[in-house]
C-alpha cells in the first residue's frame, strides 16, 4: 500500500505513522467491487484495500514485492478462507496471475509502504537512521550502490529528473567529492551532507534531503517503468467492464497514468501543425468525471492522503493495443545493470 508521508508533496521524509488506506471508500467505488467478481491488488502492503474488497464480497489476489508484506498477510489468507490468494511478484508481472476467465477489477497504490518506511533497517526514510538501502524487493542494486557508484552525470539526471531537484548539480558534485573519500553507508550520512549543501530555511515545507531520496528510491525500485508495464499487462487482463483504479502520489506517476487512460481513450490527439492521427476504437473509458483527491476532511485525518489522484477507467471491447513505452516520454537515465550491486 502507498502512501506519502505528509510533509508536502514528495514522500521520502519518514516517521512513524499508522497505516491508513488512502481514499478507500473511492477506490471500493471505482472497482465495484462486489460478490462473485474476482479483484487484483497489485500492492498489496499493508492490505488495506484487500480487506476492504474482500469485505465487499469480492475474492482477491493480491501481490507484492516485499517479502516481508507477503509475510505479514498470511493471516489475512487464513482468515479468508481461501478467497484471497496472496503472491510474491511485482505488480509489473500481473500477466502471469489472471485467472482463464479474466479479471473484473485491478487496483495499483503506487508508491512506497508505511511499513517500509516505519523499518529503519529498510533505508527508505532519513528521520530514522539505518543502511542506505530503499529496495522493496529486498535484492538488487541498493541506494548505496547508486550513491557510491553511478557517474556525476548520471547522479544529476537521476536526481533531477525523479526527483526535481533543483540544487541537483551542486548536491551531486558533493557527493562525488565525499564519497572520494568515504563511501556513503547510512541514510543519516547522506541527508547530513545534503543539508549542508542546501542548509533548510524557515519558509521550506519539507526538508532539504526529501527530494533526493525520493529520486532514489523512484529509481532503485524503477518504480515508472513498473508502472507503465502494469498499465499495459492490466489492459490485457481486464475482462469487457473490468475496472482499473490506479491511485498515485507523485506528479510523475500521475503524468503516466493520466497519459496512458487518454492513449485509450480513442480519441484522436496532434496537433493542426502536424499530420493528422487516425482516431482507434477506446479500450477503456473513464469512470466518473476525471481524477479525484482526498477531500480536506480526510487529508486533515489522514496527512498522506494529501498528495493522492485517483484515476479509473472500465475496460471496452476492444482489442488491448501494443505495449509501446514511447508514449510515456520517459527520462532516459543509467540503467540498474549498468551501476550494478
Amino acid at each position: 500500500m502507498a502512501a506519502n508521508l505528509g510533509e508536502g508533496e514528495p514522500d521520502a521524509n519518514g516517521g512513524p505513522v499508522r497505516h491508513i488506506p488512502v481514499l478507500l471508500p473511492e477506490v471500493l467505488a471505482a472497482l465495484d467491487a462486489q460478490s462473485g467478481k474476482i479483484i487484483l491488488d497489485g500492492t498489496f502492503g499493508a492490505g488495506g484495500y484487500t480487506t476492504a474488497i474482500l469485505g465487499a464480497g469480492a475474492d482477491v489476489i493480491a501481490l507484492d514485492r516485499d517479502p516481508n508484506a507477503i509475510a505479514a498477510g498470511q493471516s489475512l489468507v487464513e482468515a479468508s478462507k481461501g478467497r484471497l490468494s496472496l503472491r510474491h511478484t511485482q505488480f509489473s508481472q500481473l500477466a502471469e496471475h489472471v485467472p482463464a476467465e479474466g479479471l473484473d477489477g485491478i487496483v495499483l497504490d503506487i508508491g512506497v509502504s508505511s511499513m517500509q518506511i516505519d523499518e529503519a533497517d529498510r533505508g527508505f526514510s532519513f528521520q530514522r537512521n539505518g543502511p542506505l538501502d530503499m529496495r522493496m524487493s529486498s535484492s538488487g542494486v541498493s541506494a548505496a550502490d547508486v550513491v557510491n557508484r553511478a557517474k556525476l552525470t548520471d547522479l544529476i539526471r537521476i536526481f533531477g529528473f525523479l526527483g526535481e531537484e533543483k540544487h541537483a548539480g551542486r548536491i551531486a558534485r558533493a557527493i562525488e567529492k565525499r564519497r572520494a573519500t568515504e563511501p556513503f553507508r547510512t541514510t543519516r550520512e547522506l541527508a547530513n551532507l545534503i543539508e549542508t549543501v542546501n542548509p533548510r530555511k524557515a519558509k521550506d515545507k519539507i526538508h532539504p534531503a526529501t527530494r533526493v531520496f525520493q529520486a532514489l528510491r523512484i529509481f532503485v525500485n524503477d518504480e515508472l517503468g513498473e508502472l507503465a508495464q502494469a498499465l499495459f499487462a492490466a489492459e490485457s487482463a481486464l475482462k469487457p467492464g473490468g475496472r482499473l483504479v490506479v491511485v498515485t502520489f507523485h506528479s510523475l506517476e500521475d503524468r503516466i497514468v493520466k497519459k496512458f487512460f487518454s492513449e485509450r481513450s480513442g480519441k484522436a490527439s496532434g496537433s493542426r501543425h502536424l499530420p493528422m492521427v487516425e482516431a482507434r476504437p477506446a479500450t477503456f473509458e473513464p469512470v466518473g468525471k476525471g481524477m479525484v483527491a482526498a477531500t480536506e476532511a480526510e487529508a486533515e485525518i489522514n496527512p498522506r492522503a494529501r498528495s493522492a489522484k485517483l484515476r479509473a477507467g472500465i475496460r471496452t471491447k476492444a482489442p488491448a493495443e501494443r505495449a509501446d513505452m514511447s508514449i510515456f516520454d520517459l527520462p532516459d537515465l543509467a540503467t540498474l545493470d549498468k551501476i550494478g550491486g
